[in-house]
């Protein structure tokens, strides 16, 4: 444990803002993990109330639509669910979905040499991404719930993509 009795206050401060920051950070890439591990056992749900000769199909629909929407939602998903006010398509209507293509913003280094951070209850930006996507992924796992057994995997990838 660092003792930060022999710094000055406006020391002391910034390092207990970055531990805060860290602590976040963790909890949301912890609860991003615990959540990202539901997709799999949706797979398995699913699977387990098919015929056999359908488990495979339904494992790698759901495998399917995680590496799908993984890559969408880092494309341009987080843009279009938390873009700025400033970055409208359509004004009032339609955020742009391409005003952080590939989370662009979030890659910078500040004036310190960390990773831009975000204004979301001070964590980590990336962190904050990532969570969100975990959920945007489980969503559309438990919508192939429904249609388990009924869809073939090119076009279930295709609804999935959009």
């Amino acid at each position: 444990m660092v003792d930060f009795t022999a710094f000055p206050i406006s020391v002391r401060a910034d390092a207990a803002a970055d531990t805060n920051t860290n602590l976040s950070s963790l909890w949301l890439m912890v609860a991003a993990a615990l959540v990202l591990v539901m997709t799999p056992g949706v797979a398995f749900f699913c699977g387990g109330m098919v015929k056999a000769k359908s488990v495979i199909s339904v494992l790698m629909m759901s495998f399917g639509a995680l590496g799908l929407i993984g890559v969408l939602w880092v494309a341009y998903g987080y843009s279009l669910s938390f873009g700025a006010g400033d970055d409208w398509l359509i004004p009032h209507v339609l955020l742009n979905p391409f005003a952080n293509l590939g989370l662009s913003r979030f890659l910078g280094i500040d004036g310190d040499g960390f990773l831009a951070t975000a204004d979301v209850a001070g964590t980590n930006a990336l962190a904050f991404a990532g969570f969100q996507a975990t959920f945007a992924i489980i969503t559309v796992a438990l919508i192939f719930g429904a249609i388990a057994d009924r869809a073939k995997f090119g076009p279930w990838m295709v609804f999935a993509g959009f």
